[in-house]
C-alpha cells in the first residue's frame, strides 16, 4: 500500500492494488477537488472509516452498468407509472450528500468527504438527483460526471422506492447516450432487480476511462 504525497495528486498504478483487502491501493492525501478528479480519472475512489486516514481503492473486478442493460421489475414499472415523486437535478446537492451520510451502521461520508464532493459539485463535476414528495426531499443520489462516464457514489430513501425512482428517471432522462459506470458502493446499495451488472477487470475499466479522456481532450 502506497503513502500519498501531500504535495502531489499523482496515484500509483491500479495494478499495484492489494488483493486483500480487495482493491486497497493507497493511504493519505487530502480530499481536495483536484485530488478527487485525479483519482476518478485513474479508476480510484476514496472510502474509509471515521478516525482513519483517507484510503483509496480500485477493486478487481469493477461493477459496470452499460446503457441498454437496465432491467426494471414489474412492480417498479407500476411505481414509475404512478409518478409519485418529482425528480430534479442539482437542486439540493448538500442535502442529498448529508442524507446519504445518515446510516444506522455508521458512515464513511464524513464532513471532510462531503466538503470534497461539494467542491466538485461547485465546479460542475459532481451532481445530485433528488426525489421530492410534495415539498419534502425523500430520496436521491449523487455521483461524479466524467463526460461519457458517470460514477455513482451513494443514495438514500425516506419513502418506498424513492431512490430507485430517482435513479431510473436520471438514467433514462440524462444517460441514455452515455456509458454508465458505478463503483461497488452504489451497486451494493442498489437492488439487483434494477439492472444487469457486468463485472470487468480494472484494466478494461481504465480503458473505458482513457477512451473518455481522449474524447474530451480531442473535442477541446
Amino acid at each position: 500500500m502506497y503513502q500519498l504525497d501531500d504535495d502531489s495528486n499523482l496515484f500509483p498504478p491500479v495494478s499495484e492494488a492489494m488483493r486483500e483487502p480487495n482493491g486497497l491501493l493507497a493511504i493519505g492525501g487530502d480530499l481536495s477537488s483536484k485530488r478527487l478528479q485525479a483519482a476518478y480519472y485513474d479508476g480510484i475512489f476514496p472510502w474509509f472509516n471515521p478516525g482513519e486516514m483517507p484510503l483509496w481503492w480500485s477493486p478487481d473486478p469493477r461493477a459496470v452498468l452499460m446503457v441498454g442493460d437496465l432491467h426494471i421489475s414489474r412492480s417498479m414499472k407500476k411505481v414509475l407509472k404512478k409518478q409519485i415523486y418529482r425528480i430534479t437535478i442539482n437542486t439540493a446537492f448538500k442535502q442529498v450528500i448529508e442524507a446519504c451520510s445518515v446510516r444506522p451502521e455508521g458512515t464513511w461520508i464524513l464532513p471532510e468527504v462531503q466538503a470534497g464532493y461539494l467542491a466538485l459539485h461547485q465546479e460542475g463535476i459532481a451532481h445530485s438527483v433528488e426525489a421530492w414528495h410534495g415539498s419534502q426531499l425523500v430520496g436521491g443520489l449523487y455521483g461524479v460526471n466524467m463526460g461519457h462516464l458517470f460514477c455513482g457514489e451513494s443514495m438514500f430513501s425516506r419513502m418506498n422506492d424513492a431512490s430507485k425512482f430517482a435513479f431510473i428517471t436520471f438514467f433514462y432522462s440524462f444517460l441514455l447516450s452515455l456509458v454508465f459506470l458505478n463503483n461497488l458502493l452504489l451497486l451494493y446499495i442498489l437492488r439487483a432487480s434494477l439492472y444487469c451488472v457486468q463485472n470487468i477487470q480494472p484494466i478494461l475499466f481504465l480503458h473505458k476511462i482513457n477512451v473518455n479522456k481522449a474524447q474530451i481532450w480531442g473535442s477541446n
